[in-house]
């Protein structure tokens, strides 16, 4: 379980990068603000959750913190796939697509965990 669980914190920890640095290319209209700080807030707190459920307490902590990161996930893909459509008409965006992709996948391990304490 470590080597699964320290790529996954890799893939975090990058997905988190990644998003910042895409968020530094929207532009500053009102609309984009809300989106940007959210986006910023949940794809670092998945993350930052998974990270802490690596040092749980309990068995319910980690399974806890590791919902937490799921849901913060779960959110980062929403907000891209907003960003996705509001730039529907625009050009390919092989950024942007990387981030939902990346999203999407992450929230599948994220809730594969989930689903193995649920059943352990």
């Amino acid at each position: 379980m470590k080597s699964i669980s320290n790529d996954l914190n890799k893939r975090l920890f990058c997905f988190a990068i990644e998003c910042l640095k895409f968020i530094k290319t929207l532009p500053d209209s009102t609309e984009y603000k809300v989106i940007k700080h959210q986006l910023a807030k949940s794809s670092t707190s998945s993350g930052a959750n998974y990270e802490e459920s690596q040092a749980g307490s309990s068995k319910a902590d980690f399974a806890n913190k590791v919902r937490i990161s799921l849901r913060e996930m779960r959110e980062s893909n929403y907000w891209l796939r907003i960003i996705s459509g509001i730039r529907e008409n625009e050009t390919n965006n092989p950024e942007l697509d990387w981030l939902i992709k990346e999203s999407y996948e992450l929230k599948n391990v994220l809730g594969s965990i989930v689903q193995k304490t649920r059943d352990s």
